[in-house]
């Protein structure tokens, strides 16, 4: 099983302004974009691996089996991987 990793979002100038973890980048990806980053990239903790996505949210319906504390429009982040790149210091 795969154990949670940190991923550190770094903004244009290279300053880290978050941290998300999840097992898998994209997982981590999602959680920033539904707080409302498009330009998403996250340095892996421990590496100098920097993940580069696209995201947004769009509000949508809640679906048929939602709970009934739920709101009827919830925020659905996407997101789509552009590449990786490798740093050359941290």
């Amino acid at each position: 099983m795969a154990e949670k990793r940190n991923f550190a979002l770094r903004d244009k100038d290279g300053n880290e302004i978050g941290v998300f973890s999840g097992k898998q980048p994209r997982q981590a990806a999602l959680k920033a974009a539904n707080r409302g980053y498009t330009d998403i990239r996250l340095r892996e903790r421990g590496t100098k691996k920097v993940h580069i996505f696209t995201g947004e949210r769009n509000e949508v319906p809640k679906p048929a089996n939602a709970p009934s504390w739920m709101p009827d429009k919830i925020w659905k982040p996407n997101v789509k991987k552009v590449g990786i790149e490798k740093l050359d210091h941290i």
